[in-house]
């Protein structure tokens, strides 16, 4: 878990520093952050409980507006018919840019969630 966590740790930091050109950094650089301290902290044998569900809650909650929003995801597949996410990284389309959000969430909630999994059974061991 150590090296899975340093892993993240590194990609999340990467992550929150590519969002300086975003058109909304405000908001991804404190998401990458948080996830990033929290995977260091893993690294470090630290877990905090109540930390990871916040991340969670609130990234789902996030999640779930970009997936119903009116150029989000559902736009995205029903009238754009899944174009492709990645012709250019320039956010020149909303539903493309709001898509490509709702997965970055999908992944800070997948390593979370395994942190806090993994916290929950080793836990329960001690």
């Amino acid at each position: 878990m150590k090296i899975f966590n340093l892993i993240f740790c590194v990609l999340f930091v990467l992550f929150a520093a590519l969002q300086y050109n975003d058109p909304d950094p405000y908001i991804w650089m404190p998401i990458y952050l948080y996830s990033a301290a929290l995977c260091y902290q893993a690294a470090q044998k630290k877990f905090y409980l109540k930390a990871y569900l916040v991340g969670i809650v609130v990234y789902a909650a996030y999640a779930i507006y970009l997936f119903f929003d009116k150029t989000g995801v559902l736009d995205w597949v029903r009238e754009h018919n899944s174009e492709s996410m990645v012709q250019t990284m320039k956010a020149g389309k909303p539903w493309i840019e709001e898509s490509r959000e709702f997965f970055g969430l999908m992944i800070l909630i997948v390593v979370i969630g395994i942190n806090w999994a993994y916290m929950k059974r080793v836990g329960r061991k001690k």
